[in-house]
């Protein structure tokens, strides 16, 4: 049916016949002569219908419209002086038609393709028409070619492609599970993992020693941009290793990765424990495309005369003080404009947001007064003032302070256009806590299996700090991992403080418990996200951008009208009755 995909001929085919498939374009009548762009997944190739040279297949052309599957039959031959297109790869040449088949029609098409001012809604529910741009072909092109990189690469060291159960049973990893209903066993229930955490543990029990596995992961949680309630990760798993041999894999499969999409990155990414991220950049995953770090100012604000910075000051264990310098701040927005960032900071907790202003002659603001020359004089040199910066405050409960400044820190980053747009800047975040506390109960922070370092002191659990590992990538947390805890009464230990009874936790890991019991090695291992990875390389803002057919913020497929309701007596077969509640 086809001898070349449309971009495949050049100047140098010119006098030969060839025969081209697709899609239409466009279509062009000048005077008679019909000129139609002709689409397939290389690209676009314009072909030529002179009535004069082919009556039959003018009368064809005549009739062809936007989208319509063509196959076309013609001689190569170079386009006149002065009609060449330079935006074409095609542009030098044309396809002067001797047959034409119209292969297929089709309807007026509901949006134009590649309008992104078209309502995403429409978009979605027409999916397949959307991934017939140029756009969406080379993203699906790249996520093709990085899975062949990442599999090529774990292969080349070792590991195992092992494919690990969709249906298996529900365990408390961090989000809501989906569940699936067992006809056979009625009321009862499967899930839809989460991750393969515990099966790829159960894999170097078995020594498979190097396990991988592109896996579909599940978790019914709330949706943002870069996050889909099914995604797709690199899952890797390896025995008898430590922290180092774990980033050492990922390192280079991240590298070889990048090689492959174009990119060069550095082999070996940058340090950062948890404690200093928090404290600096107030993120788990700070973008360190440009530096505007937190400086702690709290012992300078407990001799201030404001009561409120003073009490607050009282407390350094529990409470922050962080100053955040913006350079050229007082030069780039108004006074009317940093009172107006103080709106930004409530949202997220913040009672107010001080600031000072850096003038020829030394600190300017309203909380001038309140400080004493020398004070004032300690803030310029902690924080590194020049004439022109403006230093903004954030105080209050470690906590609320550290997650406002980080999110105000990014904040004025992209108010004044200072990030980088085409830089890739790795990071590893280390030493996790092992456990945090919310609403008076004790979970782990990353998951419950993860290695704590040290659990000979267990009177501030949130002291405790475990072998666990992200990667962070422009501020987006691509992945992370931990060494994983191998030895029984250590695991059992863990279950203890985080008021998980014997026999709960024999309910819900009891196959692993087991498993540990019979020669568990040291292993560790990470998971990289491969939806979040391509969104990167793709350079776009929607993870929905990489997904064929990905689900809205609520979490439907307006493509297929999913979820929806199902006949009754399938709902019978599952032993389940649908309960309907008033709104």
């Amino acid at each position: 049916m086809r001898t070349h995909y449309c971009t495949d001929v050049t100047e140098n085919n010119i006098g030969e016949t060839i025969t081209v498939a697709g899609w239409v374009n466009s279509r062009r009548d000048h005077g008679g002569l019909i000129f139609i762009d002709l689409r397939d997944k290389s690209g676009i190739v314009q072909l030529v219908c002179d009535p004069t040279d082919n009556k039959d297949a003018w009368e064809i052309a005549d009739k062809v419209r936007d989208e319509f599957v063509l196959i076309a039959t013609g001689k190569i031959r170079a386009r006149g002086e002065g009609l060449e297109n330079p935006r074409l790869k095609t542009g030098k040449i044309e396809i002067v038609l001797d047959t034409l088949i119209i292969e297929n029609r089709s309807k007026p098409m509901p949006f134009e393709l590649g309008d992104e001012r078209v309502n995403e809604e429409i978009r979605l529910k027409n999916r397949f028409l959307e991934l017939r741009t140029e756009r969406s072909y080379n993203i699906f092109k790249l996520r093709s070619k990085v899975g062949i990189a990442a599999r090529n690469t774990l292969d080349n060291l070792g590991f195992l492609d092992v494919e690990t159960p969709i249906l298996t049973k529900s365990t408390p990893e961090g989000a809501r599970d989906y569940l699936v209903p067992s006809r056979v066993h009625g009321g009862e229930f499967y899930a839809l993992p989460q991750s393969p955490q515990l099966f790829k543990q159960l894999l170097m029990v078995s020594g498979f020693d190097r396990y991988y596995q592109i896996a579909k992961c599940f978790r019914d949680e709330d949706l943002r941009a870069d996050r889909q309630p099914e995604f797709t990760q690199i899952d890797v798993e390896m025995s008898f290793c430590n922290q180092e041999d774990v980033m050492a894999v990922a390192e280079e499969l991240i590298y070889n990765i990048f090689e492959a999409a174009g990119h060069q990155i550095p082999k070996k990414f940058n340090r950062m424990t948890y404690h200093d991220a928090m404290e600096i950049y107030g993120s788990d995953k700070p973008d360190m495309r440009f530096d505007m770090a937190m400086v702690d100012v709290i012992d300078i604000f407990a001799n201030s005369t404001n009561e409120i910075f003073a009490n607050i000051a009282k407390n350094p264990k529990a409470n922050r003080i962080k100053a955040l310098k913006c350079p050229n701040g007082d030069n780039i927005f108004s006074k009317r404009q940093m009172k107006g960032f103080e709106d930004y900071v409530r949202k997220f907790g913040a009672h107010g947001l001080g600031y000072f202003q850096m003038k020829e002659d030394g600190l300017k603001g309203p909380l001038t007064k309140f400080f004493s020359e020398a004070d004032l004089e300690e803030i310029v040199k902690r924080t590194n003032l020049v004439e022109g910066d403006v230093v903004f405050f954030g105080a209050g409960d470690k906590k609320t302070v550290m997650d406002y400044m980080g999110r105000f820190r990014l904040f004025l980053a992209k108010e004044m256009d200072i990030i980088p747009k085409d830089t890739f800047e790795f990071l590893w975040v280390v030493d996790f806590p092992m456990f945090e506390t919310e609403n008076g109960r004790t979970k782990a922070l990353h998951h419950p299996f993860t290695m704590p370092k040290d659990l000979s002191d267990t009177s501030d659990l949130e002291a405790i700090d475990s072998i666990a590992y992200d990667i962070v990538l422009n501020g987006t947390e691509l992945g992370g991992g931990s060494i994983r805890i191998h030895k029984q009464e250590i695991q059992a230990k863990v279950f203890e403080l985080m008021g998980i009874s014997d026999e709960e936790a024999r309910e819900k890991f009891g196959f692993l418990l087991d498993a540990l019991e019979f020669g568990a090695p040291p292993h560790g291992g990470f998971a990289l996200g491969f939806d979040r990875l391509i969104m990167l390389l793709a350079r776009t803002d929607s993870i929905r951008d990489v997904i064929a057919f990905p689900k809205t913020q609520k979490a439907q497929c307006l493509l297929t009208q999913a979820p929806s309701e199902v006949d009754p007596e399938q709902l019978k077969e599952l032993s389940i009755r649908i309960r309907r509640t008033e709104q």
